[in-house]
């Protein structure tokens, strides 16, 4: 049976875990397979509003098991705060598996993480200052704690030895910061370790017997095509592989099991943190798309960047992703404007480019180019149907779809489970 990637088209908070949700009842198994608590997924469920930082979205699910893959950047404290805040709220969590081989945020990474952003300071990137990249970092430089190291006290405190040996040089001696002690990163980490024990598995294990039984795998990334280490606006991303192909190496799925991508793209463009966004708005239409569409970040709160729809970022997350199907987020937002305008290529220096520019400095400088679609002033909220749309709505579907390359599956009218239009069945 497949197994299917979920991606973000855009920057983020492109409504991820709406799309999740919606195919729950469907799906057996949804991993989480990169980033950590510095991105959110927010579901309505009957009016009850659930706010996931580190969790898949199929903890709402009860029929669904939710998996922890080798890819992520796991802070236990926010896990177990999460897992505590459902249960208060009645949600089960104990089908809840964790990979033993993901990566733990030690309190040293968020301490780095948050002194280095403050030292860089006009060159900020915009990080959350939740250790996320520092923790990253020390996984590729092999010098990272493991979910694992946890069941093994000697392990961890030479790892912890290790690790500290040469950060505590930089805190102290570059950051002008106090050294932090062995025995405060074994007293904060060791509690939590009988709690999580039950949770850890060997996951590709248990994703590979479950494709061999027949189930379905949702793969759910954090963050966003254009936030990828590779493939995103670098720097200016987050600090793991979110686009299809960090869906494999973050969950041990071969990419030989993944019979369909889809990606989510919200009807307008926003974005948090630092870094170019050639469709922003600094006017009272960005007000007003932040405003009518609660754009506020998740985790952080942070107000978000917003902008026009920018069909070239679609197109080019269609062509790294091999996005089969989109949906699409948010298109009640857009209702009550005389005309929507969808950026359909970047000027640059008098140069029109169709994609997106190879050269960072080119990007930076891209200015949009429009194509303005008449509005609609109808409430699409209690709309099930796309024939159903207002005509000016659905000419704006079908030119965003000729514009991404690839058809427009779903359709989100509102932010309850129930307000979403299906065009094309998301699971075979």
């Amino acid at each position: 049976m497949p197994a299917i990637v979920l991606v973000g088209a855009q920057w983020g908070d492109e409504g991820k875990g709406k799309a999740t949700d919606l195919m729950g009842p469907d799906v057996d198994y949804v991993v989480k397979f990169n980033g950590g608590n510095n991105a959110g997924h927010t579901i309505v469920i009957d009016g009850e509003k659930y706010a996931l930082h580190l969790l898949p979205s199929g903890i709402l699910t009860p029929t669904c098991t939710p998996v922890i893959g080798n890819g992520v950047v796991i802070d236990l404290e926010v896990l177990f705060r999460e897992i505590d805040g459902l249960e208060a709220r009645g949600v089960s969590t104990d089908k809840l598996v964790v990979s033993a081989n993901a990566h733990i945020i030690a309190p040293y990474n968020r301490t780095l993480d948050r002194v280095t952003e403050r030292f860089l300071g006009s060159r900020k990137i915009g990080t959350t200052g939740r250790g996320i990249g520092p923790t990253y970092a020390d996984k590729m430089s092999r010098n990272g704690i493991r979910v694992q190291d946890l069941f093994d006290h000697h392990i961890l405190e030479q790892k912890v030895e290790a690790a500290l040996a040469l950060k505590n040089q930089i805190l102290t001696k570059i950051y002008n910061r106090r050294a932090i002690s062995v025995t405060e990163v074994m007293d904060e980490l060791l509690p939590y370790a009988a709690r999580l024990a039950p949770m850890v598995a060997d996951t590709t294990r248990v994703l590979e017997r479950a494709l061999d039984e027949g189930k379905n795998v949702l793969l759910e990334a954090g963050q966003a095509t254009l936030l990828d280490v590779d493939h995103g606006t670098y720097p200016y991303v987050t600090s793991s592989s979110a686009t299809a192909g960090g869906a494999c190496t973050g969950s041990g799925i071969p990419p030989t099991r993944i019979t369909r991508v889809i990606a989510i793209l919200k009807a307008y463009t926003t974005r948090v943190g630092e870094g170019p966004f050639p469709t922003e708005l600094f006017d009272a239409d960005g007000e007003f798309l932040r405003t009518t569409g609660f754009e506020f970040g998740t985790t952080t709160g942070r107000p978000r960047r917003c902008g026009w729809l920018d069909t070239v970022i679609g197109r080019y997350a269609t062509r790294i992703n091999g996005v089969t199907d989109f949906v699409i987020t948010k298109l009640d937002v857009l209702t009550g404007l005389d005309t929507v305008p969808i950026c359909v290529a970047y000027d640059v220096d008098g140069v029109r480019h169709d994609e997106m520019p190879v050269n960072q400095s080119d990007f930076h400088h891209a200015k949009p180019v429009y194509e303005e679609l008449a509005g609609w002033s109808e409430d699409l909220s209690d709309v099930r149907r796309f024939e159903d749309l207002p005509a000016a709505a659905q000419a704006y579907v079908l030119r965003v779809e000729e514009l991404i390359g690839a058809r427009v599956s779903a359709i989100g009218v509102g932010p309850g489970r129930e307000q979403i239009i299906s065009r094309h069945p998301l699971l075979d």
